[in-house]
């Protein structure tokens, strides 16, 4: 996963259509999602796209399993992702993800179908780690 700072700062010197594809490269560099993963369980409600989230301990460090049938959403998570990858689940539940992906200003870049489920997508997250943490 890409750093979300050096990320962000990239993001910024683009224009819409390279950060479009800045968010498909992002999607395409997520690890491969087993469809036996792909379940209702694991599926985030709320999205235009399916997308799934899968969590996967690694140690002390959260590692997530995640894919979307449409290629901008599965960059948005991915995107989302950068922002927790590697964290202990504690951190992670406690962390304000949504601020972290301020600078992106998804809202303002894409349309309201693409963002509306990246709430939804932080709180499963958030749910799965605070699960983790709790042992």
């Amino acid at each position: 996963m890409r750093d979300l700072t050096e990320l962000a700062e990239e993001y910024d010197f683009l224009d819409a259509d390279e950060r479009y594809r800045l968010l498909i490269e992002l999607g395409r560099d997520l690890a491969p999602m087993p469809d036996a993963l792909k379940t209702d369980a694991t599926l985030v409600r709320g999205c235009s796209a399916s997308v799934w989230v899968y969590p996967v301990e690694q140690g002390q460090a959260l590692h997530f399993l995640a894919d979307s049938n449409a290629a901008i959403t599965k960059g948005i998570i991915a995107l989302v992702l950068c922002a927790v990858e590697g964290k202990p689940a504690v951190q992670v539940a406690d962390m304000d993800i949504a601020a972290a992906l301020e600078p992106f200003d998804l809202k303002n870049q894409l349309s309201s179908n693409r963002t509306q489920g990246v709430p939804n997508m932080i709180a499963l997250i958030k749910a799965h780690a605070a699960r983790i943490a709790q042992g």
